[in-house]
């Protein structure tokens, strides 16, 4: 690999629009943000919509389960692993509804690796997702 190197996961969903995985830029390596979505498919783990494709409903649980998995295919993926992660930025849709849960899974996923981690709610996502990871990893 070069120092500074776009990278992509066979087994990750594939980017919503114009951007890699990953880069990697010396030992370090950054994740573009990642969510629940299953790779070639267009139905998201945890969530039903409508038919004009809003959203119904959705299990948090299930989204984390599903984005903290595509996080580990991506990190494996581009020659990093779970363990080399140290930095964490989360992004929910629902914090009040959300963060028990997400943090009592995420206490689960991440109790041996801790790396720093910073929580954050917003308005919206690009798709009807209520999580959402930017990862910085070490390679």
């Amino acid at each position: 690999m070069t120092s500074n190197e776009l990278l992509n996961s066979p087994r990750a969903p594939k980017p919503v629009g114009a951007y890699p995985h990953a880069r990697r830029v010396g030992d370090l390596l950054f994740l573009s943000g990642v969510g629940p979505r299953a790779r070639d498919s267009a139905k998201i783990p945890g969530v039903e919509l409508d038919a004009e494709g809003n959203i119904l409903s959705y299990d948090i649980e299930t989204q984390c389960r599903s984005v903290f998995e595509n996080v580990r295919l991506i990190l494996e993926d581009v020659g990093s692993s779970w363990e080399k992660m140290v930095d964490v930025t989360v992004f929910l849709t629902n914090m009040k509804a959300d963060f028990a849960a997400y943090n009592r899974l995420y206490a689960e996923y991440f109790a041996d690796v801790q790396p720093c981690r910073t929580t954050v709610e917003i308005n919206s996502l690009p798709t009807p997702i209520a999580i959402e990871l930017k990862v910085i990893a070490t390679i």
